[in-house]
């Protein structure tokens, strides 16, 4: 039969250092040509959005379809596992918890082979679903013992400070302005859905490790073209993905500030092909879209992990 497995199911069985080990072999497998990835499809409603992301982790034999939605009324996730061997139908995982770990997990395997290995603050801009994500996926791969926090809703950061103290037993500040956060800080983070840039390479110090996963929308931009300028190292989570929603490359390629032919994937730097660091003074950049490959390996995870402690509902479906 097939399996139902919700938020609760995931919170359960993954945690955020779990799913980071994940992210990490499924860019490992990417990098030795293990797997298959669909850039996202948007297809446009009177109303909102649906989404669709494919992919196959073939090392882990399974394959698998995202579908979410984007309506005023909120986001909602499915994500439908297959077992590669058969073509069966093992999982039908949904809600939005996945998503989110391994957004912020994939920020972390980023973190991890792109930050300076004694990097031990942090500045994050966006304080809302998906920083929370971000944010724990930096602390599971590098030691964090300080964050200052930046949000234009001044009551949303407050409540993140609160929050992300408490379940992280480190210190979560609130900063005054976006410069402020960036700051003195060893990682700079920004997830939010802004269309102008929230980051400006001006702010940059020698040594900083920036993820940008907010604009996965060509319409979308966090950072300017200084940053682009400054970063030694321009990494993305897929080419094909960047190519068509990246706003944060799109624009400064267009104005030649830097070519495809230079930007790297997290694949190449995951199995060595490529250093993601070359000297402590570097600034790095990560860009993340978020991929297929993610959300397919993040359940084939929760899936195996729920029929070794039997979770989930059993649905009388055809596999």
């Amino acid at each position: 039969m097939v399996l139902f497995l919700g938020d609760k199911e995931v919170n359960e069985l993954m945690t955020m250092h779990d799913c980071v080990e994940v992210m990490d072999d499924a860019f490992k497998q990417a990098g030795n040509g293990l797997t298959w990835n669909r850039p996202r499809s948007r297809i446009r409603m009177p109303k909102g959005f649906h989404h669709l992301m494919a992919a196959a982790v073939l090392g882990s034999n399974v394959f698998g379809l995202k579908t979410y939605t984007s309506f005023a009324a909120g986001t909602r996730f499915t994500t439908l596992l297959y077992d590669s061997e058969t073509g069966d139908l093992l999982a039908i995982v949904q809600g939005g918890r996945c998503s989110q770990m391994r957004t912020g997990a994939v920020s972390a395997v980023g973190t991890k082979y792109m930050a300076r290995q004694n990097a031990a603050t942090v500045g994050i801009i966006g304080t809302g679903f998906q920083g929370r994500a971000q944010l724990e996926g930096v602390c599971a791969v590098r030691n964090i013992r300080h964050v200052k926090a930046f949000d234009r809703v001044d009551d949303a950061c407050k409540k993140f400070c609160q929050e992300m103290s408490r379940d992280l037993g480190i210190e979560v500040v609130q900063a005054a302005s976006a410069q402020e956060c960036v700051k003195g800080v060893d990682i700079v983070i920004t997830m939010t859905t802004s269309r102008e840039p929230v980051l400006l390479g001006a702010w940059l110090e020698p040594g900083q490790h920036v993820n940008a996963a907010g604009s996965n929308h060509w319409i979308r931009r966090e950072v300017d073209d200084d940053v682009i300028r400054k970063a030694s190292i321009v990494v993305v989570d897929s080419l094909p993905d960047a190519q068509v929603e990246a706003g944060d490359l799109l624009y400064p390629i267009e104005r030649g500030v830097i070519r495809w032919d230079q930007i790297h994937e997290l694949a190449s730097v995951a199995v060595g092909r490529v250093k993601g660091r070359h000297a402590d003074a570097d600034i790095t950049l990560f860009e993340s879209q978020g991929i297929a490959v993610s959300d397919v390996a993040a359940a084939a995870f929760v899936y195996k992990k729920a029929k070794e402690r039997r979770l989930g509902v059993e649905l009388p479906l055809a596999p």
